[in-house]
């Protein structure tokens, strides 16, 4: 992993932790148990202070930022989609957020939303537990089902697995030059994987 400090600020990664190599996490970071920071994030707290609590995954391409002294926050179980960018917001706890979207300063998530992929949150934004949110700029739309929630769980279950899977397995390789090679007692570990309460 590509891991730097900055005035004399060393990020804190929790070892049961997934990190990417490719990821970049500078400074004021601290990333705690059983989370999964995929390829290409990005988490600067050469600013203020970024926080992913435990069990959380921050996956391919996403960001985190903010002003200086303030903090972005994402809470316990929260999963955090392809692209995303949160720049000084607080996800609430099992959140989702959509693939490619962005969330600003001073927005509050409450615990158990769902975001819709491509949103913009304006800054100051304020959602209560368990709302729907969608659209550009977004709005609450509906609440969310406990079936929603339940299925957002088990996605979220899934990524705490892949980080336990990369950790185990997970190495340079050469690649195969044809699929026939591939050893038959090979395969993905996928499974539903019960998230941490």
């Amino acid at each position: 992993m590509s891991c730097y400090e900055i005035d004399g600020v060393k990020p804190v990664i929790d070892p049961s932790s997934f990190i990417h190599p490719t990821a970049s996490i500078i400074g004021h970071v601290v990333i705690g148990k059983n989370c999964y920071i995929g390829p290409h994030a990005s988490l600067r707290g050469d600013f203020g202070k970024i926080v992913l609590e435990d069990g959380v995954n921050f996956q391919d391409g996403c960001i985190a930022h903010g002003f200086p002294e303030g903090v972005t926050r994402v809470r316990k179980n929260g999963h955090i989609s392809h692209g995303a960018v949160l720049h000084g917001c607080d996800i609430g706890e099992n959140c989702m957020v959509g693939i490619q979207t962005v969330v600003m300063d001073n927005a509050k998530i409450g615990k158990e939303c769902m975001i819709a992929a491509l949103s913009y949150i304006k800054p100051n934004f304020q959602a209560p537990a368990r709302s729907i949110i969608a659209g550009s700029p977004a709005t609450v739309k509906k609440q969310v089902s406990d079936e929603q929630i339940k299925w957002k769980t088990v996605g979220t279950g899934i990524y705490q697995n892949l980080s336990k899977r990369c950790l185990e397995t997970f190495k340079p390789c050469e690649p195969l030059t044809d699929e026939a090679e591939q050893d038959d007692d090979a395969k993905l570990r996928v499974k539903d994987f019960k998230p941490l309460k």
